[in-house]
């Protein structure tokens, strides 16, 4: 029981694209100019000169807001597969689908519940 040919290729051409990867790295950072002057150091952002500290924590919500937004938009993803084959899927797949949909607004209500899209 041996590994495919085809699997092979793809193993080397993994090998070569991270091979590749791993030697422009080194060799831009052997080769490449190290003058460091005090512009170059200096804090810069979009083009606006840096103000106060950065450290200075803010609201949770940001984050909670982004990751909700993010993990509910991935779920998405696995909607087009199934509406491209829903004549195929036939039946049985839409009750896989309303489990599927099921499932995220009994999180959503939770999420709800929770206040956690409540903003003060």
């Amino acid at each position: 029981m041996g590994v495919s040919i085809d699997y092979i290729a793809i193993f080397i051409q993994f090998l070569v694209g991270f091979g590749f990867v791993a030697l422009v790295m080194a060799v831009t950072h052997y080769v490449g100019p190290k003058r460091k002057t005090a512009d170059k150091l200096q804090i810069f952002e979009c083009g606006i000169d840096s103000q106060g500290n950065a450290r200075l924590p803010f609201s949770i919500k940001y984050f909670l807001t982004a990751i909700l937004f993010v993990m509910f938009d991935v779920e998405v993803i696995f909607m087009y597969p199934w509406a491209v084959n829903f004549k195929e899927l036939g039946n049985t797949g839409f009750v896989e689908m309303l489990i599927f949909i099921g499932t995220l607004l009994i999180g959503f209500a939770y999420i709800i519940k929770r206040g956690a899209l409540k903003w003060e």
